[in-house]
């Protein structure tokens, strides 16, 4: 079994409340440093068999049409779950 994994971001333009919401609170924590921060989401997709060109293009179509709303947010990322973990 393969594993693609697909990254959706809120668009710049869009505002993000709940990473304002992250942001506001990682200071009250003691973690400081960290000037803004926006949430997204990760999916995680298993095929049959590895990953290949054709698997990925299934993803990317999969993404584009039911995992992101086009209009707020934008797909980052769809790539094998291996290359995901050595990046």
């Amino acid at each position: 079994m393969g594993r693609i994994v697909v990254e959706v971001m809120p668009k710049p333009e869009i505002l993000d409340p709940q990473g304002k919401a992250v942001a506001g609170a990682l200071p009250r924590l003691g973690l400081d440093g960290f000037v803004a921060v926006r949430q997204g989401k990760r999916f995680e997709l298993e095929v049959e068999g590895d990953v290949d060109d054709a698997a990925l293009e299934r993803a990317r179509r999969a993404a584009e049409m039911l995992l992101s709303n086009p209009v707020i947010e934008d797909v980052v990322r769809v790539a094998a779950a291996d290359d995901v973990r050595s990046a």
